[in-house]
């Protein structure tokens, strides 16, 4: 998007955010800062948090949600009692009050909203309606994305990776003989590929390993085609394009080794891990190519490397 719709967006944006009166310091009705508003809101849809949990779904300031929570206490409107599995804890809730307020502020923001949208066509409303839902996801999308890191594995990733596999994979039913889970590459990633022509990638969050993909040559295969292996994230990572970001990853770096063709295996229950392979251009296979030994998968993907770019 070039400079000038980035301007006009943005203007919209702040054009929104004063016609619906978040620059106002309160929200009327109730006296309640909108700060506030969101917090008594999140409570009601989660039924109940810590402090510390608040903090970290609406991106504030622990300090800025622990006066919050004091001034709404003050009001009636939370009630906070000791975690049963942790008495220094504490779990706020809604009082009677609190969700008599949260009633009125959902009822004055659909009103709000109903208003506006009522001065379009049907057609138009579906489409601000679809916009708002792909923004307010990208918005999300982009935030996690910065909280992610790409890199080759490291000797310590070892237990993160092995643990990685063996979580995720039972997960749809790939575990026992005839699948990647007993290989015995799982135990010693790291070492596993160092071997030539073969690239393991990791994906780290606040120094966690979620997600890791790579690539070898194809056992039993001619040289010139590499697999795809041990793709796999845990699910805080899925839904957050981290898969086509690796995986264009994976496919440059086959490229640059001289392999020509990339192949990958997988499972029938996968459908999202279909669909992604499927959107980078990857071919359905009637049988499976080399010799994985891994009987248990029961489909099978290729795809040309030619024109594919060299790593950035």
């Amino acid at each position: 998007m070039d400079t000038a719709s980035l301007r006009a967006f943005r203007t919209d944006s702040r054009t929104m955010v004063r016609e619906l009166g978040f620059l106002r310091d309160q929200w009327a009705p109730a006296g309640i800062a909108h700060a506030q508003c969101h917090l008594l809101m999140e409570l009601a849809h989660a039924g109940q948090l810590s402090p510390g949990d608040l903090a970290e779904r609406l991106r504030s300031d622990p300090a800025v949600i622990s006066r919050s929570v004091k001034a709404l206490m003050a009001k009636g409107l939370l009630q906070a009692q000791a975690d049963p599995a942790d008495k220094r804890r504490r779990i706020l809730a809604l009082t009677e009050a609190g969700m008599t307020v949260v009633r009125g502020i959902h009822d004055d923001a659909d009103s709000q909203v109903r208003q506006a949208l009522a001065v379009l066509d049907p057609g138009s409303q579906q489409r601000v309606l679809d916009g708002m839902q792909l923004y307010a996801k990208a918005l999300r999308r982009a935030r996690l994305q910065q909280e992610l890191r790409v890199r080759p594995i490291r000797p310590g990733d070892d237990p993160a990776v092995t643990a990685l596999i063996r979580t995720v994979m039972p997960e749809f039913g790939a575990s026992g003989p005839g699948f990647a889970i007993t290989d015995p590459e799982v135990d010693g990633m790291y070492e596993a590929y160092q071997a030539p022509r073969c690239e393991y990638w990791v994906i780290e969050r606040q120094g966690r390993v979620v997600g890791g993909g790579g690539y070898a040559p194809l056992s039993g295969g001619d040289g010139r085609t590499c697999e795809l292996r041990k793709m796999y994230f845990l699910p805080e990572l899925r839904g957050l394009g981290m898969g086509s970001q690796l995986l264009q990853r994976l496919l440059q770096g086959a490229a640059a080794e001289g392999y020509r063709t990339c192949y990958l295996e997988t499972l029938e229950c996968m459908t999202r891990a279909q669909a992604l392979y499927e959107g980078a251009g990857f071919q359905r296979l009637e049988a499976a190519m080399g010799d994985t030994g891994h009987f248990g998968c029961d489909r099978w993907y290729a795809r040309s490397l030619e024109g594919v770019g060299a790593p950035a």
